[in-house]
């Protein structure tokens, strides 16, 4: 029986890579556009790096995390979400030294988790975000939010929202995670073990669970708005003026925690509002994180960042019915006939492609008429037919597939007639 693909992950071949391509190159262009400098850290990490970061009490930690033991003695966890491995070369590296501030990093690649897969959600999957430390104005949250909306319309995405919330500074928390316990405790045990658990350790996760979101509690929980301080107030408002200043739409959810443990204050999800987009609507989702750079061990630093699922992108796309157009054939196919001519094919498409002209060649002896076919299939702008009767005379037969016009073209000029009929 032929191996078969780990449940949960996915290869992606060609026809579909490409779009995948296509939504790097975009990852790129927008980061620099808003001057966010990239960053590679390791798919691995050492665990007590996302039980310090991400928080021991979270879905993540407890539930989905692959760990590893290294020889017995280090315990290695591949990375489930990418701010904690940001924060950490942040911190090792010492780049809150660097005279350039705030630091605005971004960063692509895998991320997993161990839960049950489903439309868009995987156990490797793809994730794009952004970590932006060194800056507490709240006009660096909206800049943050504005990105990712950038990122999303960039695409032609119409049915998109942003959902908003605050949950203040410490002291806030305090004072909600306080109401939390005196809200739950009388009746937790209609809760789930995990909430039973979390009611003394983190009470803002039970808001967050999805086995008792339908208990009737959840409803008249205390919500986070109505806890916060003056100066915690005053900041989300100041946030909510700048995204106003911005031409940027967002409502306000009371309900929206996030499932991390590292927020505070502004607090963001991205849904997508489209017609059989499925029932986990979230694209994306982010917030402030100050005080995560000291739970890592560097100085006092306070960030905000957000993680894009590239999959659901994908999916949301799909739901939209929005078209990418992708260049995916070939500048030319050189169709040759027999031994002589296929090794000056072979000469002059290395030419080609030292000039930035794609192209290609048969290389399973096939006929005249089953290479067109494979030129076809590629989808080439030209073909350059090559025979003993052309090699003779020193010229090669250039058709240009889309009109049928054919001209013949000088051996030694071939190279430049195509540059300059592609770059046109």
């Amino acid at each position: 029986m032929a191996i078969q693909i780990p449940r949960g992950t996915q290869d992606i071949l060609p026809g579909k890579v490409e779009l995948w391509q296509y939504i790097e190159e975009k990852v790129h262009t927008i980061c620099k556009n808003y001057h966010y400098k990239e960053i590679r850290t390791p798919m691995f990490e050492n665990t007590e790096l996302f039980k310090r970061g991400v928080g021991e009490t979270t879905d993540i930690v407890q539930k989905e995390m692959y760990t590893l033991v290294q020889k017995g003695k280090d315990s290695l966890t591949l990375r489930p979400e990418g701010t904690a491995p940001i924060v950490r070369a942040y911190v090792q590296h010492k780049m809150f030294g660097d005279a350039t501030q705030p630091t605005k990093l971004y960063y692509m690649g895998p991320m997993f988790r161990y839960e049950r897969p489903q439309a868009g959600r995987y156990r490797q999957f793809s994730q794009f975000g952004v970590e932006a430390l060194g800056s507490k104005e709240p006009s660096i949250d909206a800049e943050v939010i504005a990105l990712a909306v950038d990122f999303y319309e960039s695409f032609g995405l119409k049915k998109i929202k942003v959902l908003l919330n605050s949950l203040g500074d410490v002291e806030s928390r305090k004072s909600h995670r306080e109401a939390l316990i005196n809200h739950f405790k009388p009746h937790i045990e209609e809760f789930c073990s995990d909430c039973q658990a979390r009611l003394e350790k983190n009470p803002l996760r039970i808001l967050d669970c999805k086995k008792d979101r339908e208990n009737p509690l959840m409803e008249t929980a205390p919500q986070t708005i109505d806890y916060l301080n003056e100066e915690s107030k005053e900041y989300f408002e100041q946030v909510k003026e700048y995204l106003q200043a911005m031409d940027i739409e967002y409502v306000f959810d009371s309900n929206l925690v996030r499932g991390l443990d590292y927020y505070n204050h502004t607090v963001f999800e991205i849904i997508s509002e489209s017609e059989g987009f499925g029932a986990i609507t979230t694209l994306s989702g982010g917030g402030r994180y100050n005080g995560l750079v000291q739970e890592i061990g560097g100085p006092e630093t306070p960030g905000i960042g957000f993680g894009i699922g590239i999959d659901r992108l994908i999916n949301a796309l799909e739901a939209e019915k929005i078209e990418i157009p992708l260049e995916t054939g070939l500048d030319c196919y050189v169709v040759a006939m027999g031994e002589n001519a296929n090794r000056k094919a072979a000469e002059l498409l290395r030419q080609a492609r030292k000039e930035g002209i794609s192209c290609d060649k048969d290389y399973l002896s096939r006929k005249v008429k089953a290479q067109f076919k494979a030129a076809d299939r590629a989808n080439a702008k030209f073909v350059a037919v090559l025979g003993d009767d052309e090699l003779e005379r020193n010229v090669i037969n250039v058709k240009e597939m889309a009109t049928g016009n054919q001209e013949e073209v000088a051996l030694a000029e071939v190279v430049e007639y195509l540059i300059r009929l592609t770059k046109q």
